[in-house]
């Protein structure tokens, strides 16, 4: 029975970064995944989808170019073939960057295989039993199908599925109105599918204050995409032609030819042997933590989507640095230390961070608010792209900046001033008086928060 210093079940954001610190300090460990190294980022989520939304502005850009003086002769053309061929290679060179860094690493023993725990410290992994005092859980999520009329009958996508498509939908009905579907849903219109996104909720990107959701709806609708909320009664039936999609709510049904559904992700936690170990999960399935990541058993602990603690390689990658710093550096460390910040890549993009105004106003505080559009920004007009605005939120006793969101031109970029004026509880007016550079978008930001009004 192979016995190991520390196990880590999954290759994501995570594990795979864990092991090497362990190894670095003369410990032996075992890594298994039971399928690619790099988790979703690299071989079905981050990687390949901004690639192709790459690919979709590309298109976009090239039929503008008009807009900005430039001829070109003809209708802009889309190859979904060498499309999705980029999209490939930039996830087998990340993929095969791991599988080389790994292969010449001394003290890690790397295996393919779908592990299962037999008791707290022993797994089985391809009918070898593995045994260690230590184990770390780094196995991901995968998307929610959920149980629609008619779901059975027809043959849909999935965000892992869809990125390996190499021709072009007739109309594609996205499934879902949050991140991962709005993104899929502009890049598909840019390629020059008919789009039709249905959500079962009353707003896009729920988690977003009202003002923003309703900007990105307006964005998509601009580019001729059809959103339909408060979809109550959706359901599938074949036809000869392709798919008929219920809308519900007094909405007439679509006809698409290709769906994706995009209505969540559930964690990977079903199928480890979890109860063997005695391992506590929560009613959704994601593995119960505490503020160090530490499960309710002794010696496992459970890093990346798996807990509920974040759902971006970002967070995934921060659950390794704090593992790192409290089992091998010595440091104190804790989940409750991190400040929230993600990104929605539609174009333009939103960068997001800290509290919504709604969540700042639950939370009883004195707040003040500023706001902006970006066709008051100079860069924004010198690139004719002047969708979205800025808003950030502040403590107006403290002066701390609670949240802040950029949609808008490079607001993915943008947002990280203020996510580093967070993270060094800088008050605003630390801001206020910074000498950015002109001509850029993070120029506004001492702008913005020198107009903060109490409200």
């Amino acid at each position: 029975m192979p016995s190991f210093d520390a196990i880590v079940i999954g290759g994501g954001q995570s594990g795979p970064f864990l092991a090497a610190r362990m190894v670095e300090k003369g410990m032996k460990v075992a890594l298994i995944e039971r399928k690619f190294l790099g988790g979703t980022c690299v071989n079905a989520g981050c990687m390949p989808t901004k690639t192709l939304v790459a690919s979709a502005r590309a298109a976009h850009m090239a039929r503008r170019g008009a807009d900005y003086g430039v001829t070109i002769p003809g209708p802009v053309g889309i190859d979904m073939t060498v499309v999705r061929k980029r999209a490939e290679t930039v996830t087998m060179n990340a993929r095969n960057g791991l599988i080389n860094w790994f292969a010449g690493m001394d003290g890690i023993t790397l295996i393919y295989g779908h592990a299962r725990f037999e008791d707290a410290q022993s797994v089985t992994v391809n009918g070898e039993t593995l045994t260690a005092p230590k184990i770390f859980l780094n196995v991901g999520a995968r998307p929610i199908i959920p149980d629609l009329p008619g779901i059975d009958d027809i043959d849909y996508l999935t965000s892992t599925s869809i990125i390996h498509l190499d021709t072009l939908p007739r109309h594609l009905a996205v499934i879902g109105g949050s991140y991962i579907s709005l993104e899929f849903a502009q890049m598909y219109r840019r390629f020059g599918a008919d789009v039709t996104v249905i959500e079962r909720g009353p707003k896009l990107a729920s988690r977003e204050d009202a003002d923003i959701s309703d900007a990105i709806a307006d964005i998509l609708r601009s580019e001729g995409i059809g959103v339909h909320t408060d979809a109550d009664g959706i359901g599938f039936s074949r036809t000869a032609n392709g798919i008929i999609v219920s809308i519900g709510n007094g909405q007439p049904p679509i006809e698409a030819s290709h769906v994706l559904i995009a209505t969540g992700r559930t964690p990977n936690t079903d199928d480890l042997g979890l109860d063997k170990a005695g391992v506590v999960t929560d009613q959704r399935g994601y593995i119960t933590v505490n503020d160090k990541l530490a499960t309710n058993v002794e010696g496992i602990w459970a890093l990346g989507d798996c807990n509920g603690r974040g759902a971006f390689t970002h967070t995934s990658y921060n659950d390794f640095e704090i593992a790192a710093a409290n089992l091998i550096d010595g440091e104190d460390r804790k989940l409750s230390d991190r400040i929230l910040a993600y990104a929605l890549y539609i174009d333009p993009p939103l960068g997001r961070v800290g509290m919504t105004e709604k969540e700042a106003r639950a939370s009883g505080r004195k707040i003040m608010i500023s706001t902006r559009p970006m066709n008051r920004v100079g860069r924004a007009n010198e690139r004719a792209e002047t969708k979205g605005f800025m808003k950030v939120i502040a403590d107006a006793e403290t002066q701390q900046i609670l949240g802040a969101a950029i949609l808008g031109i490079e607001g993915d970029e943008v947002i990280h001033g203020l996510i580093d004026a967070m993270n060094a509880k800088a008050p605003y007016p630390v801001l206020k008086w910074a000498v950015p550079i002109h001509p850029t978008v993070s120029e506004l930001i001492p702008t913005l928060l020198a107009d903060l009004k109490a409200v």
